[in-house]
């Protein structure tokens, strides 16, 4: 297992900013030239996320050298996450506080090694929402992105077009403590 430290960030300072622009410039780089991808649109989500209610970032570090991250905060319902669903979602869904995971990336050394399953269970360690959403570019990685967090515990439950210059998404959903 590759030691890696984890650090949490409730607040955007400008190290953790740094270091989520820093990796998501690598993880990301094929995709920069699209609109939705395009370093400023990551920028100008990562700054409002940091601002929204239950902000917190995991970042992991290898030696001191960040190497990839998740964060999200808790929405409850009516907020955008829910209302921008093709389908809507029923009131037992959306009226429970849950922690939205807006971004998650790992870069590329560090695939397959497990490090994204354990940001990703670091960040839910201390979370209190009984449950956790996503969205997922279906195409991501020919359908293994979609694939891998479906072994997570995930399960789709419904499509979401966040945005014109976005890709359609699926959005997934999975309890905070599987049984």
């Amino acid at each position: 297992m590759i030691d890696i430290e984890l650090r949490h960030h409730r607040e955007l300072t400008g190290d953790a900013r740094a270091a989520l622009i820093d990796i998501y410039a690598d993880v990301r780089a094929p995709l920069l030239h699209l609109p939705n991808y395009a370093l400023t649109a990551f920028t100008e989500r990562l700054d409002r996320h940091a601002s929204e209610p239950g902000f917190e970032a995991v970042i992991g570090y290898d030696h001191g050298n960040p190497i990839g991250y998740a964060y999200g905060n808790t929405i409850r319902a009516g907020d955008r996450w829910w209302t921008r669903m093709i389908r809507p979602l029923p009131a037992d869904v959306t009226d429970l506080p849950t922690l939205a995971l807006k971004e998650i990336g790992v870069r590329a050394p560090w695939r397959g090694t497990g490090v994204a399953r354990r940001i990703h269970d670091e960040l839910l360690s201390g979370r209190t929402e009984p449950q956790i959403t996503l969205m997922v570019n279906p195409a991501a990685g020919n359908g293994k992105v979609l694939a891998l967090y479906e072994t997570w515990g995930y399960e789709a439950v419904n499509e979401v077009q966040p945005s014109p210059q976005a890709p359609p998404l699926v959005a997934m959903i999975r309890p905070r403590v599987q049984i």
